[in-house]
């Protein structure tokens, strides 16, 4: 591997995408190498050092993920079994819903529950279930489609909780963090921990950078809580590649996280989904890991099963997503043999914005809206706020221009019924379903 090569092309990328801080960590042949660049806080002298622990977002759900694959290691938990007759608290969902989901649709996000909880105010999982419960509705039937969810994750969270008799947090750490030598941090909850590194805003064309702070609530830590250094995530990686001796699951339970679920398709996102892990290209390179975005930070952890190789990255702004795809681009020509997944071609050509996209579009409480900017212009608001501005290619694929940074580095799609006319959209992994027009 070129070391020098790699910290050099780091520190250009690092302000290219006007990132003010950002940590690199690779383990390959039995070695780990860590940089950094930048610092802490936009404005503040303080570096960024090895050690400093950036908001990893949905990287926490790994940890989630390895935890109650432990359990279920231990027999404590099925992964195929109904989990509502597994644990307390889930007697409020609806009886079909409750009959049929299972550790294993909520692992790889083919539960067809929508993407968040309303009631991220709640004190508790279980309070968060007595509320919420009865009204949940489904998307999909669980195992029919891939719709990314957290909720899914707070409802693993919600099962180790009533298994340990732990706190969430108090079991992640517990059984992953702590045996891997990582010291817990997370940025919410009882156990919230001081000195974590500032998310950013960034607006390239304006040259503005905003520090930010988290919003998470406190009941969804075990979908997003964990801040940790790009070293800390190696170590995590490192656990579930295969290679490691004495590692925190047995070879099969690894490889049920890694290998895709039939009929997963994490469109824009990934190329398959395993029980926790993402999948990136195809056999025999595949790599493995997942991603993650707090507020203002962006990280990313990448394994490959076949080399024991772990790339983490981690990024205080949001434009280090960017960062992220320009640095995996070029990693395996430094000799680092790790895969990205980049949706970016698959949209094709633009075309002329298709009929009957526009309109509402529904994932739980949340929704999505496709309207027009002039006669051959859409745009994507969340909830009424502008989101992206979008560009449509083939088979009703659409780039993505993100309205705060103005950066074109995600997809979307909408998908039809069986007559061809529009009936869900698809972005960020997330189904939404078409809201049927109300008559004036």
């Amino acid at each position: 591997m070129h070391r020098s090569r790699v910290h050099a092309l780091l520190a250009e990328l690092t302000r290219e995408h006007a990132v003010p801080g950002v940590q690199l960590a690779i383990h390959h042949e039995d070695r780990t190498w860590v940089w950094e660049a930048g610092v802490v806080r936009h404005g503040e002298p303080e570096p960024m050092t090895t050690a400093a622990a950036v908001p990893t977002g949905s990287i926490t759900k790994v940890v989630t993920a390895a935890t109650v694959m432990a359990l279920a290691v231990d027999g404590d938990l099925e992964l195929d079994e109904p989990l509502a007759a597994q644990v307390g608290g889930l007697d409020t969902l609806p009886a079909d819903l409750g009959d049929a989901l299972t550790l294993r649709h909520l692992l790889s996000h083919t539960s067809g529950l929508p993407s968040d909880s309303a009631g991220a105010t709640a004190p508790s999982l279980r309070r968060l279930l007595a509320e919420e419960g009865a009204d949940l509705a489904p998307l999909a039937e669980p195992g029919v489609a891939f719709s990314y969810s957290n909720l899914g994750y707070l409802l693993i969270g919600h099962a180790i909780e009533d298994v340990t008799g732990m706190s969430w947090a108090e079991a992640a750490a517990a059984i992953v963090l702590t045996p891997l030598g990582i010291t817990p941090r997370l940025v919410v909850g009882p156990r919230r921990t001081g000195g974590i590194v500032s998310g950013h805003t960034v607006d390239r064309a304006r040259g503005v950078v905003r520090p930010v702070a988290q919003s998470l609530g406190a009941v969804e830590a075990p979908a997003g809580a964990i801040a940790a250094s790009a070293a800390d995530l190696v170590l995590i990686g490192r656990a579930l590649t295969g290679h490691e001796p004495g590692a925190l699951l047995d070879p099969g339970s690894i490889k049920d996280m890694q290998t895709p679920v039939p009929g997963a398709e994490p469109f824009g996102m990934a190329d398959g989904w395993g029980l926790g892990l993402a999948s990136y290209g195809s056999a025999p390179s595949t790599s493995i890991g997942h991603d993650g975005t707090g507020d203002g930070t962006s990280c990313h952890l990448r394994m490959n099963p076949s080399t024991g190789t772990v790339v983490a990255m981690t990024a205080n702004a949001g434009s280090g997503f960017a960062l992220w795809r320009a640095l995996a681009a070029e990693l395996p020509a430094y000799g680092v043999p790790v895969k990205d997944h980049d949706p970016m071609p698959e949209t094709g050509d633009p075309t002329p914005v298709p009929p009957g996209c526009e309109g509402d579009y529904d994932n739980g409480g949340t929704v999505y809206s496709i309207v027009h900017r002039g006669p051959e212009s859409l745009r994507l608001t969340v909830d009424e706020e502008p989101f992206a501005d979008l560009t449509f290619g083939a088979d009703l694929r659409f780039t993505m221009r993100d309205c705060d940074t103005g950066e074109t580095d995600q997809v979307g799609r909408i998908l039809t019924d069986g007559s061809g006319s529009p009936a869900w959209l698809q972005v960020g992994g997330r189904l939404a379903r078409k809201r049927a027009l109300v008559p004036a």
